[in-house]
């Protein structure tokens, strides 16, 4: 089932680069058609509905998966960003 926290952990694994632009393009894309196809009913679903299609569009011009576009759909669900910086 898709909820606000596993948008927020596949966005959040996109920014600590453990899942590429491609891979999370995809994901959204394919947890857009499941919750449109889900009986369920689903708190802020609207606003999820919003983000994983944003985010589905994210390969094509217009549609950009910067830092402040994610960390602002992060925000939006709840979830607070920080930078930690980590020395590699």
């Amino acid at each position: 089932m898709i909820s606000q926290t596993i948008i927020s952990q596949k966005i959040l694994d996109h920014l600590n680069g453990k899942l590429s632009q491609e891979e999370l393009v995809t994901w959204a894309e394919n947890a857009f058609v499941e919750l449109t196809e889900s009986d369920t009913d689903i708190a802020n679903e609207e606003m999820l509905l919003d983000t994983l299609a944003y985010i589905g569009a994210g390969d094509s011009p217009g549609f950009s998966l910067s830092w402040v576009v994610l960390s602002g759909f992060l925000e939006r669900m709840g979830t607070k960003v920080r930078v930690i910086a980590e020395a590699v």
